[in-house]
This record gives C-alpha cells, structure tokens and sequence, in this order.
C-alpha cells in the first residue's frame, strides 16, 4: 500500500469557518481516499510520496448540484437540436471545463439522448480522463409543450400514468436522480415563471417511484404555484425557487427540501444577453434577477439548506463559472463561509456526503489548491491557474 503525505498547506477543510496553518494531509493513493489530516509537520506519519504545496490554501472541490453537459451556453436554446454524436463531443469538452475551473463532482439536471447517464459510468470506469463525478438524471420530464419540450431534450408525460412509466424507464436507464419540469421557465417563449406546469399528482408519482429506489428529484420551479406544488408533491430540491415565499420556506423547514439558486443563470442572462438573444428572453431574466436575490437571501436567513448549483450551459453561462455562484451569494448577504457551504450541502442533496464535500479521514481526496484564501477574499476560488485534485492525482 502506497501513500502519498501533502504538507506545507493552509487548510479549508470544509467543516470550520478558519484556516489551518501548517498542515498535511495524508492519502492511500489506491483508494483516492484521505487517511489523516493534521497540523505541524512534525506530526506528520511517514509516506511513500510527499507532495509540499508551497504554503498555499487547500479547500474541498467544489460540488455542482445543477449542470446541462450538453448545452451550448454561446445559443439561446442551448443547441439542444444537435445530433447526438455533436452533443456527446461538446458535453466532454464541458466536463473538462468543469473540472479544470475546480467541479469535482456534478449533478446533471436534464440531458440530451440521456448523454449524461453514459458518460457517468465511462467517468466511473476511468474511460474518460479530466471529468468530475457525474450524477446523471437523464432526460428531464416535462408536461407536452412545457419548459423541457425542447427538441431531444424533455420526455413529456401528460399523466401520472405517463410519468409512472416514464420515470421507471428512465431508473432502469441508470438516472440516480429525476428531474421535474413544475413551471414555465426562462428559455422557452411561450411560457412564465408563475405557469404551473407538471401537477402536484404528476409530479408526486415522480417522487414515489425515485424514492422507491432510493434516487432523488428535483423540481426545476421558478413562480408560484409551480414552487408549492413541487415542494407539497415531496421533492428533494427545488431548483431556481426565484419567488419562494414564507409558506413554502415554512413547508421546506419542515420537509428538509434543499433549494438551489443558480443565481448566476439569471444573472448573466440579464447582463450579458442584451442585442444577442431574443429581447422576451432577456426580459424575464431582468424582471426577475432583484427579486430572486431578495426572496432567496431571505429563505437563507431562514434556515433553508442552500446547495450550490449554476444552470451551467444556459445562455453565457459557462462551465467555467461555479465560482462566480459563490461571489454573487456573498454579494446578496452570504458570508465567505456560508458561501462555500453551499457545496457541501450539495454532497448532503445528493446522499455521498459520507465520502464527499469536505477533507476529513475517510472522504476522497478531492481538493483545490488557490493561491489567496478564500474564507478572506471568495474570488480567490476563481483563479484561473488552480491546482485541481481528483482523488489524490492531480488533473489540472
């Protein structure tokens, strides 16, 4: 048994709101996994390999709960009209962006011909060099002309008969989590956040059957009533939950229901979409962007579980900006540390937070080395030139 002892390091484990100077941390390099982690090198076990990281700041990778592989962030659909063969190429050079910007592992939100459930098990065989862990959920399901009826994309279901057997497929297909379309949404024309789409029954066959094998669901519900319906029909997460208000924070509370922002989704449509996609898409970015900010700081100071997630391949939302989620958290009211919780909730969302989301014994050695710390100065997550560690080998 080979290990590998990483010393001379200024530790954000994840768990506590401080830095730990002088610290190492030790890996069994054929399970990826940290054996110890201490402080004082003179503590430190003797090791196979040593690795000096030259003082600089080490935090757990980050966990991206809401990604769409194979969309294209440079079109206003996504270019979900592509061919299979031209989806599959982009969604690995997504991967590949995700990891190297510090995305250790992802949860996929909807994808193209179910990509996203093949490409997890070639990542899990190591057929794929330079990607994250992937927790696929294949299509999404969508009611006929709602906001997942896009071309390839969404499996439309117009029952909860429909969705009982369209749910099963997609379980046996390999999705480990489900996704759910409960209102209109920003990127398809002919429908608002606040229209109510998949029905709380629907949407609740959904929930049963996920939970029967012990999968997860997660409800993309921008408005209301599509946000209560989504959170009374027993969903894990919501997803967006731009106008969350008190009853459904309340039921949350007491459902234990994560809420992912993907704060940044909106935010760069309205910013960047402006003369380059259609004006009604850049204008329900822009209505919604001051209240989103105001109703999800509030659920926040509530006691909400806030997960991170971006929305990653909607309109100049690029795989490369999970960091800047983290930034625009701590301008709404977020403080550093809060802020990269976030991540770690998303281990607790998708059920691995025993071997994810934080640097303590027995979790895998999946790990950022940054050059400022970021408990101080949060953009200092979105260096460019980051040291990204994947089990205990470096990727990027």
């Amino acid at each position: 048994m080979t290990q590998t002892l990483f010393s001379k390091l200024k530790l954000f484990d994840g768990c506590n709101d401080a830095i730990q100077d002088d610290s190492w941390i030790l890996v069994d390099d054929q399970t990826g996994k940290i054996v110890t982690v201490g402080q004082d090198i003179n503590t430190a076990p003797t090791a196979t390999n040593q690795v000096s990281l030259n003082n600089q700041y080490v935090m757990p990778g980050l966990i991206n709960a809401h990604t769409h592989m194979v969309m294209d962030p440079l079109t206003s659909d996504g270019a979900t009209g592509d061919n299979v063969v031209a989806a599959t190429v982009r969604a690995v050079q997504n991967l590949h962006t995700l990891l190297k910007s510090g995305v250790t592992y992802i949860r996929e939100c909807g994808s193209s011909y179910d990509i996203d459930i093949v490409l997890a098990q070639l990542v899990a065989e190591n057929k794929i060099n330079n990607a994250p862990d992937i927790m696929p959920s294949g299509r999404p399901f969508s009611m006929t002309g709602g906001h997942g009826d896009m071309p390839n994309f969404g499996h439309l279901v117009d029952s909860p008969d429909e969705m009982r057997k369209a749910v099963r497929q997609g379980l046996k297909k390999g999705a480990q989590s489900i996704k759910v379309m409960a209102t209109g949404g920003v990127m398809t024309p002919n429908d608002f956040m606040d229209d109510p789409q998949l029905s709380e029954t629907e949407i609740n066959v959904a929930v049963t059957e996920a939970h029967h094998k012990n999968r997860i669901v997660a409800a993309h519900a921008e408005g209301n009533p599509g946000i209560l319906n989504a959170i009374k029909a027993g969903v894990d997460s919501i997803e967006h939950g731009f106008y969350v208000n008190d009853e459904e924070i309340d039921l949350m509370l007491k459902q234990n229901t994560f809420l992912t922002p993907t704060i940044v989704a909106d935010w760069a449509i309205a910013n960047y979409g402006p003369g380059k996609i259609p004006d009604w898409e850049v204008a329900k970015a822009q209505a919604a962007l001051d209240d989103l900010k105001r109703n999800i700081y509030h659920a926040h100071q509530r006691g909400v579980a806030i997960t991170l997630g971006t929305d990653a391949g909607t309109p100049f939302n690029t795989f490369a900006m999970t960091a800047v989620e983290l930034q625009l958290l701590v301008e709404l009211g977020f403080s550093n540390f809060e802020a990269l919780q976030t991540s770690q909730n998303s281990a607790k969302l998708m059920q691995i937070a025993d071997e994810y989301g934080t640097l303590e014994s027995g979790k895998y050695a999946d790990f950022l080395v940054i050059g400022r710390n970021p408990l101080q100065d949060i953009t200092a997550v979105q260096q460019n030139d980051k040291k990204v560690f994947k089990k205990g080998q470096q990727m990027y």
